[in-house]
């Protein structure tokens, strides 16, 4: 890392603009596999749940006749909520510890609205796979591995929890432990990290147990404190999306300055610094920048912020500044998508493709394969996609993006297909980009 990028994460990371003490994290697991206790148990023994509000859990357990707090009523409402098809959406909660903040993005656990995981784990840093101990590795297990595997989420934790209903047994959690690393090492999921809990005890959540002496391991909490995150964006190649076109007078006889605004998706921008702009390939000099009105010598992801540059070039909503290293300028795509609407996704199909804040027609041109996500093997896709699924699709755009390989850029290696007529999101992607510039044709 050079000297300014150094010398930027560090400064994000003292004005918190840059999640460098933040984790991501999506929780997800089989219907009654004891999530909501676990989301729950994590917000009340990290003491992130309001006095009021832990009063009124304790009372209503109270009134049931249960020994201690009901954690999952902390959830369980929204849970309801979904179950009665009122909002199926992904619920998120922050909490923080002294060591880090988290976002923790709950996902819902029926398998109807397994593409919702797609929401809570396309910028999770770590998925937490809850397993049942007394069930095992189910079909769903494997379907949310499936996802966590494409959307390329860095780290990945099985949770073996309700340990308290098999005896706190070893030999229970060793076996679901292997039977997981071996069919997640079949989805390219390596080094996961197995943890025996029982929610409802707080065994491992964020205590150690007493009972499960023979676990030499991080609590779930502790892990969570403690995992390595991944590189900061500001390391990456610049990748600036152009949102708005700004003008603003500059004082009296003076022209008229363009600003260009939008969020960095990636990198670090200089005062001085020269740009492409993609996908036309024109190129200019830096010579002002913008963070919330106030002028600075230098900006860096995920700040949003105004640029001006020497040169008044063509520039609008849709284009992307770049350095350091080109994206490609593609017009054919080949990529993995999550189709999420209940109307299939067809071969010649005419959608409209929404990239960062660029959106342009196109058309589907193939359905290559549909994903089985339980075994991660390719099938023949006849009928086109339906909800839920998963597969490899080849897809034309009217006009050039400038788009990055998912692995490199999550942000602008991804991509949306919505429907034309009605505007509804159909399906995700992720990019799969040919890396031969010279041939700009994607890969088989």
């Amino acid at each position: 890392m050079s000297t300014g990028v150094a010398e930027a994460a560090d400064q994000t990371r003292t004005t918190g603009l840059l999640p460098g003490g933040l984790l991501r994290l999506a929780t997800c697991g089989s219907v009654d596999d004891g999530k909501s206790t676990l989301v729950g148990r994590l917000l009340y023994d990290t003491k992130s749940v309001l006095a009021d509000q832990a009063a009124a859990i304790e009372e209503v357990s109270r009134r049931r006749g249960q020994d201690g707090p009901d954690l999952a009523l902390l959830t369980d409402g929204l849970r309801a909520e979904r179950e009665q098809g009122i909002t199926i959406d992904v619920a998120y909660r922050y909490f923080a510890t002294p060591r880090r903040r988290f976002i923790l993005g709950d996902t819902p656990g029926h398998v109807q609205y397994t593409r919702n995981m797609v929401t809570g784990a396309s910028t999770a840093d770590l998925a937490v796979i809850l397993v049942d101990a007394g069930k095992g590795v189910v079909a769903q297990t494997m379907r949310h591995s499936a996802i966590a595997a494409l959307l390329r989420v860095p780290h990945v934790v099985l949770a073996v929890n309700k340990m308290d209903t098999v005896g706190y047994q070893r030999s229970a959690f060793d076996e679901i432990a292997a039977e997981f690393a071996e069919r997640a090492g079949e989805l390219g999921i390596t080094g996961a990290t197995a943890i025996p809990m029982s929610a409802l005890a707080g065994d491992n959540v964020v205590e150690p147990s007493a009972t499960m002496d023979w676990y030499g391991g991080a609590t779930l909490l502790s892990h969570l404190e403690t995992v390595p995150l991944g590189a900061d964006p500001i390391g990456k190649p610049l990748r600036l999306p152009v949102q708005y076109v700004i003008r603003r007078p500059s004082g009296d006889r003076q022209p008229v300055e363009r600003w260009l605004a939008g969020q960095l998706a990636s990198g670090l921008l200089k005062v001085g610094d020269r740009v492409v702009v993609q996908p036309a390939g024109a190129s200019s000099t830096v010579v002002g920048l913008s963070v919330l009105g106030r002028e600075t010598d230098t900006v860096w992801a995920p700040q949003s912020v105004a640029v001006r540059l020497a040169d008044d070039l063509d520039i609008s909503r849709g284009d992307t500044l770049t350095a350091n290293s080109a994206p490609q300028v593609l017009r054919r795509l080949s990529a993995t998508v999550c189709h999420l609407d209940d109307r299939p996704l067809h071969e010649r199909q005419r959608v409209l493709l929404k990239h960062t804040t660029r959106t342009v027609p196109a058309v589907v041109e193939r359905i290559d394969y549909r994903i089985d996500v339980t075994s991660g093997s390719r099938l023949p896709c006849q009928d086109g996609l339906s909800a839920n699924d998963i597969g490899g699709v080849r897809i034309r755009t009217a006009e050039p993006l400038a788009v990055d390989d998912y692995v490199e850029n999550r942000r602008t290696g991804s991509f949306l297909l919505i429907d034309p007529q009605d505007g509804a999101t159909l399906t995700a992607g992720m990019v799969d980009v040919e890396t031969d510039a010279a041939h700009p044709t994607p890969r088989r």
